[in-house]
């Protein structure tokens, strides 16, 4: 296992990592289907903790593993098996969200996330074995993973309830350190092209399962009622929005910025987190937009609005935050950005008189404004 090259040429993802990503559908699908569920409930921000820590679990186990391959896929036997053992952590930590996210209970969760360490835990260890230039590294990061991990098995079985979210914050800060300190030593070799295909791998993925999400809204809005034009306007002005923010993130390519501002990878990694978190609850938004076109939902109109609203404005910021620190000129102006994301967060406040298909129409509308006048503006360079 050594390290590959930083400029290997025609880097692409593997069939391997493909198949990992599939995996997470799960989980995602998972955590989204429980906020939608919990908005349609009237427990809209008590279900937001919840999911966004199991999220930070489900995009923390992705992290791990694709920065990894970035740097040691060597993509035999071994790699293969313990690439798998990750997959079925996965696996378990989606069975446990459900008692995650309504009784605070992350046992399965937990669980499932020791799995995926053991998993990575051991090709760290295989790293540490056969690549003696960045033994101390690979070490550092087996020893940080093995000790968090008992930090999280203590979370999830003995720490008391009033210290769980404290405790969870704290694991969770040091989680992220873990690969700050381990690269002191020497850095790994990920290979910057590499890295931003597999993050708008796993974008496409959050988008896709936001269309999931939507369509069970729809199912369950046919279910109750006949198809109206409410109905119709939602669920296509829905499908517009995830448009534009498609467009948009890709309207950036990171590969060359992470390759010429590598010491700047962590800010922009990291702040990944807010992206894929926020088309995740965008997801669940959706859902509860469209099945609340079909029959009424416990919450009012400002609620579910805001469901779609927030989610596209956290989106919109964060896009620009993120790859503003490793691109020279961002495509997107920030100025625009920032008066579309205040527009579209203005825009439920309007929904006793325009209705909840009246705001996401507006919302998308919004996005393919900024979408068209950003590309007019990129022409005219």
């Amino acid at each position: 296992m050594s390290a590959r090259p930083i400029d290997e040429p025609n880097r692409v993802s593997s069939q391997l990592e493909l198949l990992f990503d599939l995996t997470f559908v799960v989980a995602v699908a998972a955590v989204t289907a429980r906020l939608a569920h919990e908005i349609m409930e009237g427990h809209a921000l008590a279900g937001i903790v919840p999911f966004l820590q199991v999220f930070f679990a489900i995009w923390w186990a992705w992290m791990n593993f694709t920065w990894f391959a970035s740097s040691y896929d060597t993509d035999d036997v071994a790699y293969r098996l313990l690439t798998m053992v990750q997959m079925a952590g996965v696996l378990v930590l989606a069975a446990g969200v459900p008692a995650a996210s309504e009784h605070a209970d992350f046992t399965f969760v937990t669980l499932g996330y020791v799995i995926m360490r053991i998993g990575l835990v051991g090709q760290w260890l295989r790293a540490g074995a056969e690549d003696p230039a960045r033994r101390r590294t690979a070490l550092r990061y087996a020893g940080g993973i093995s000790v968090l991990t008992v930090g999280w098995l203590y979370h999830s079985m003995l720490a008391p309830a009033s210290a769980e979210l404290p405790l969870f914050v704290l694991l969770a800060a040091l989680e992220l350190a873990v690969p700050l300190w381990a690269e002191r030593t020497e850095p790994t070799t990920w290979h910057p092209h590499h890295i931003a295909e597999r993050y708008g791998l796993f974008t496409i993925i959050l988008l896709g399962e936001s269309v999931l999400a939507a369509s069970r809204g729809v199912a369950a809005a046919l279910g109750s009622t006949e198809v109206s034009s409410t109905f119709v306007l939602i669920a296509v002005s829905g499908l517009v929005v995830l448009f534009a923010l498609w467009w948009l993130y890709f309207l950036v390519e990171a590969g060359d910025g992470l390759s010429d501002r590598r010491n700047r990878s962590y800010r922009w990694g990291y702040g990944h987190y807010g992206i894929f978190a926020a088309l995740a609850a965008l997801g669940g938004g959706l859902e509860v937009a469209v099945e609340q076109s079909g029959h009424g939902v416990t919450v009012g109109t400002l609620t579910v609005g805001y469901t779609v609203a927030i989610p596209v404005a956290v989106f919109l910021m964060l896009l620009w935050m993120v790859h503003a620190r490793v691109v020279a000129e961002s495509a997107i102006h920030p100025v625009l950005l920032s008066a579309t994301a205040a527009a579209v967060l203005a825009l439920p406040f309007a929904a006793p008189w325009i209705g909840v298909h009246g705001v996401v129409a507006a919302i998308a509308v919004s996005c393919v404004l900024l979408v068209a006048v950003t590309i007019a503006a990129n022409n005219a360079r």
